[in-house]
């Protein structure tokens, strides 16, 4: 079995991973989290200091915690999935640079559907010329960034060079103007995630959406994701290169 580190062990995208690292195929050699206690028989660390050898790193803990999980990638060699969101693009520009040295794969969203929505969407936009464009996502009332990194990805496929996001509408002087994307958040209850693309034309309407169940297909996914970026060559990977190696119908 490969051997697998879970940063961010004990929230609750950790302990799924943990939940279903056996079945597909890892042995979880250490979790890290800052807080927490141990909850299952591998060893819990607050840093990444004197861990034990391992494949593969799977993250879901917070941003602020990049800069010392790469700098370990980095003495290890250890491939990196990154599950996180919230990056800033000073934190873009580390990953870019770490995956010049080790096998990184991102994604804002680990759903295989997800990955779908954006592509037909992607596809939608260039078949749609002139329709107007909005995005809305939903998520839990403890989500904390806005809006969720699945609405930029979405926004990022659909967009043209000569459009603009607007990040939600308030006020009297609103009216909708020429190449803007709407772009707007909920948060509310437990939501996992829900998207929506919405192409508005002259009396038709085209909506593609993804609803996520549960935050299973998260865990899932990013352990497809894990199988696939072990023993990879250096490089930054993501959903398009994971469908292209058949590794998600594993």
């Amino acid at each position: 079995m490969k051997q697998l580190i879970i940063s961010g062990a004990c929230g609750r995208m950790g302990r799924m991973i943990a939940q279903e690292a056996a079945d597909k195929g890892f042995e979880v050699a250490a979790g890290v989290d800052r807080a927490g206690e141990a909850y299952a028989s591998f060893p819990l660390f607050p840093h990444f200091d004197s861990l034990p050898a391992a494949d593969v790193l799977i993250d879901f803990s917070s941003p602020s915690n990049l800069e010392t999980l790469l700098s370990y990638a980095r003495q290890t060699g250890i491939a990196c999935v990154l599950g996180t969101t919230g990056y800033t693009d000073q934190d873009l520009a580390q990953i870019h640079s770490a995956a010049q040295a080790l096998p990184v794969f991102r994604s804002s969203n680990m759903s295989l559907g997800v990955y779908v929505l954006r592509t037909l969407a992607k596809q939608a936009a260039a078949m749609l010329p002139g329709f107007d464009i909005e995005i809305i996502e939903k998520h839990h009332n403890q989500k904390a960034d806005s809006p969720s990194g699945t609405a930029l990805s979405l926004l990022e496929a659909v967009k043209a060079p000569d459009q603009r996001p607007v990040f939600g509408r308030e006020g009297k002087t609103c009216r909708r103007q020429a190449g803007e994307i709407g772009v707007h958040a909920v948060r509310g209850g437990t939501v996992p995630g829900d998207h929506e693309v919405g192409f508005y034309g002259s009396y038709e309407v085209v909506r593609l959406s993804h609803s996520a169940q549960s935050r299973l297909i998260f865990a899932l996914g990013a352990l497809k994701a894990a199988s696939f970026i072990a023993g990879q060559p250096p490089g930054l990977y993501g959903m398009e290169e994971l469908f292209a190696s058949g590794h998600h119908q594993v």
